[in-house]
This record gives C-alpha cells, sequence and structure tokens, in this order.
C-alpha cells in the first residue's frame, strides 16, 4: 500500500459525491461516500456505503458496513421509490424534494476514534460517541455512548472500555487534535503505556 497524505486516497472503483474528506484519510474499493463529512485519518474498506453522515477523525470503518441504511417511507400507502424518485418513472415528473430534506434530517454522527465492524448496519439519526466501537453484523437503531461496545440486532451496550475517570479524561485531552507531528511523536507512548500512564503523560 502506499503512503497516506494529506490528500485524501480514494480508491478508482470508489464513489465520492457531494462529501467532505480530511487529511489522510482513505477510501477504499468499491466504497461509496456521499453527503457526508470524514474527518482526518479516518477510513473506510471493501463495499462500505456512507450517506449523510459526520464522521469524527480516525474512524476505523470495516468492510461492508452500510452507515446510514435509507429508510423508505412507511407512511405512505406504498414504499417504492416511484414516490419520490418520481423522474426515474415519469415523463416531467420531478424527485419529491421533500423526502431527500427528511432523509438528511436524520443524519447519522460518529464521534472521533471509533471502530465500525464489518458489516454493522447505522440506521439514520443515531449518533456514536467518540473511541466507540460497534462489533460485527450490528444493527445500531439507538445512540451509543462514548467509549461503549455495542453488538447484536438490535445493537446494544455490553460494556464500557474504560472506567468513567478514565474515558472522561480521554476525552478532555482529545490527542485526536493533535498535530501530526505530534502524533509522531508520541508513537511510541501509543504503543506501548498503560492508558493512565498515557493520561499523566500527557495531561500534564
Amino acid at each position: 500500500m502506499s503512503k497516506l497524505s494529506e490528500s485524501p486516497t480514494i480508491h478508482p472503483t470508489a464513489r465520492v459525491a457531494h462529501s467532505t474528506l480530511g487529511r489522510y484519510t482513505e477510501v477504499g474499493a468499491g466504497c461509496t461516500v456521499s453527503r457526508s463529512t470524514m474527518g482526518d485519518y479516518s477510513y473506510c474498506v471493501g463495499n462500505t456505503q456512507i450517506a449523510y453522515s459526520t464522521i469524527g477523525k480516525f474512524a476505523n470503518i470495516a468492510a461492508n458496513v452500510r452507515i446510514y441504511a435509507s429508510m423508505h417511507p412507511m407512511h405512505r400507502p406504498s414504499l417504492h421509490h416511484f414516490t419520490y424518485r418520481s423522474a426515474w418513472y415519469f415523463e416531467g415528473e420531478e424527485d419529491d424534494a421533500e423526502f431527500f430534506e427528511w432523509r438528511e434530517s436524520n443524519a447519522i454522527t460518529i464521534g472521533h476514534d471509533t471502530w465500525i465492524g464489518h458489516g454493522a448496519v447505522i440506521m439514520p439519526g443515531v449518533t456514536i460517541g467518540n473511541g466507540a466501537i460497534i462489533g460485527s453484523n450490528a444493527v445500531v437503531t439507538k445512540d451509543v455512548a462514548d467509549f461503549a461496545i455495542a453488538v447484536g440486532v438490535p445493537a446494544r451496550t455490553i460494556r464500557q472500555r474504560f472506567n468513567d475517570d478514565v474515558a472522561g479524561r480521554l476525552d478532555a485531552l482529545a490527542w485526536w487534535d493533535w498535530s501530526h507531528e505530534k502524533l509522531h511523536q508520541a508513537l511510541p507512548d501509543f504503543r506501548k503505556l498503560p492508558i493512565e500512564a498515557f493520561l499523566e503523560k500527557y495531561q500534564s
């Protein structure tokens, strides 16, 4: 693999539309990113689909993930595209702008340094906190707190990665906002220091 850079790396088979990608980001083979923002250092791989989402920095998004599983109009007489993608079907008809505005108003927010496991589905309107982990094939229908681990269908939190004190201190440290140079300097500590020692060193 070639070295990442400040310019986003987008695989030739990926599609990015109406979106903003940060520094050192990567959009892998077969992925689609639409009407979304991906923060610095975040990546997605292998046929992942992302729409109407704000994704923080350092997000780790595995293959075959669906972030924003599009909702059909369950309240209408028909669920079908023809009621809102009407221009595809009828001469002189326009698409239903109000319906797409509704979709956009139910956007997803994903925090910094998250891990979204293989095949997970994140439903519209969900917020996933900083440092959270979503298990493989989970279907997330409700918000997930900072540093929580959520698994299953529908997803439920099974435990927290850290106790409240450590989680609060890590959130306050916000290392994800550090410069590229500072991240590089701290790399040995990211690799080796226990979390409490890391916090003590960098909060002083």
